[in-house]
């Protein structure tokens, strides 16, 4: 028998099977499973196992275009692109595209060019959000699974949450329906992950063991400003609120995917319009949008909120352009706003992680504000190490 015809492999002292599983689509996934040498002798014959292609172990190399799949010794466990380019109309995808991403089309149009081109690359974590249903987002998650095949994968939160990961922690593609990742330490490695070079890669009952790591999130969230923690000034997330189909297509997805050879045709001969110009390729301002804006005016603090708004009515009632203060100045504020005790490492973390401020380098002289108990608002001279805002930064954060 020929190797190419053989469906047996050996990796290391292990043997497996190449197979084909049945899709609920239709469709068919290229996999391999474990299987015992006893078994293969069974079916084959004693001598069979000889005949067996033979590995040192197992790699996983990402390339659409000039796949291998063996590389050096090493049998590669990234599956082979199932599509052919060639020419040809692919309107429904134009539509379903423009529908989605609107005036940001030509960026996912060289998000996708990158993606087959340059799978290693680093890219934005895609966030499609809306409180609408019917809208595309799960769409669009299917349609990438048709694209990549079984390179892609689509979890749940759980799956994400897990610390056993080597489901997905070797795909090109980690979707997420439904996303709800409300937790510190969820986004904390999200954020990680989506810049990581590499990862541990842990199992049930194995070993973790370090492997390089090239996959990017698409997650799409029903909860349009809390789906996620998403920090001021972050650059890693392109989140775009996604609006119902004026009139629904039926059976979308099968037209989709009838397209995508086409579609690969011209985004293989698409010149890109953007630059590499961030770790994520694209400019981040060519990813803000109100969406964005939205996610991380919710992922403040509500001291950090109200802090803001007690500072732009300070500056406004006194007509200042820019206002001085120290921290016992803004547990004062606080207090008079009804929190409760704030600590001054919590206070000293919003204003020197947050929003970047050092104090002064000695105890200097500054203006001190506060308020009386019919509301208004007093300034005295006071001395301390103070931070100090202008009118334009503070507005930048309250944005």
């Amino acid at each position: 028998m020929k190797e190419e015809e053989t469906p047996y492999i050996r990796v290391g002292t292990c043997y497996f099977k190449k197979v084909k599983m049945p899709l609920v689509s239709k469709d068919f996934l290229e996999t391999i499973i474990k299987w015992n040498a006893e078994f293969i002798k069974q079916d084959m014959g004693r001598d069979f196992l000889s005949t067996i292609p033979k590995y040192d172990g197992f790699c996983v190399i990402p390339d659409h275009i000039n796949y291998q799949p063996v590389v050096g010794s090493f049998y590669n466990k990234y599956l082979p692109f199932e599509h052919t380019p060639r020419p040809g109309e692919w309107p429904c995808i134009e539509y379903f595209l423009k529908h989605i991403f609107q005036h940001q089309y030509p960026l996912i149009l060289d998000y996708f060019k990158l993606l087959v081109e340059r799978p290693t690359l680093k890219l934005p974590v895609i966030c499609l959000v809306s409180w609408d249903r019917n809208t595309g987002k799960t769409t669009f998650l299917q349609f990438l699974k048709a694209l990549f095949g079984g390179n892609m994968t689509i979890n749940t939160n759980e799956d994400f949450k897990s610390s056993f990961n080597s489901e997905w922690i070797a795909k090109l593609i980690i979707g997420v329906d439904e996303t709800f990742l409300d937790k510190k330490e969820d986004s904390e490695r999200l954020k990680n992950l989506s810049t990581a070079r590499s990862y541990k890669s842990e199992a049930k009952g194995q070993d973790r063991y370090e492997v390089e790591f090239f996959g990017k999130f698409v997650l799409c969230a029903n909860k349009e400003d809390r789906f996620l923690i998403i920090e001021p000034g972050e650059t890693r997330y392109w989140v775009v609120k996604v609006n119902p189909f004026e009139k629904e297509i039926i059976g979308i997805l099968d037209l989709l995917k009838k397209e995508i050879p086409f579609f690969l045709y011209d985004i293989l001969k698409r010149s890109l319009v953007t630059e590499n110009e961030s770790r994520m390729w694209f400019n981040p301002k060519l990813l803000e949008t109100e969406a964005l804006k939205k996610v991380m005016r919710r992922s403040r603090s509500k001291v950090e909120l109200e802090l803001l708004s007690i500072l732009t009515t300070i500056i406004e009632n006194k007509e200042l352009t820019d206002i001085s203060f120290c921290i016992n100045d803004i547990q004062n504020w606080l207090e008079y706003k009804k929190y409760m005790t704030i600590s001054a490492m919590n206070i000293k973390r919003i204003l020197q992680n947050e929003w970047k401020l050092e104090p002064t380098s000695n105890t200097f002289s500054y203006t001190r504000y506060w308020f009386t108990s019919d509301g208004s608002i007093e300034e005295k001279s006071a001395k301390g190490r103070y931070y100090k805002m202008d009118l334009n930064m503070i507005m930048k954060y309250d944005e």
